[in-house]
């Protein structure tokens, strides 16, 4: 399995504001069977984005890296079949 090439992210835990290390990523609600569709986000110049889907805030934290977030674990990682 490929790791993916713009990190994906995931709000199990029903954060508020997440931060992340990236202005571009894709947010994939909640992990399997709960997530809605996996949306592409682009934070230009602006630093956070509200995803339209499950209304994360996500927030740029240029301390982080790509595959980072605070709180920690909303990385999402993809399970085999």
């Amino acid at each position: 399995m490929a790791a993916h090439i713009i990190p994906h992210f995931q709000n199990d835990a029903g954060h508020d504001v997440i931060e992340i290390g990236v202005t571009e990523f894709m947010c994939v609600g909640a992990n399997p069977p709960f997530d809605h569709p996996h949306v592409y986000l682009d934070m230009g110049d602006e630093g956070e984005k509200v995803c339209g889907y499950c209304s994360t805030l996500y927030r740029y934290n240029p301390a982080l890296k790509a595959e980072q977030s605070l709180p920690a674990g909303c990385l999402y990682i993809e399970r085999a079949a």
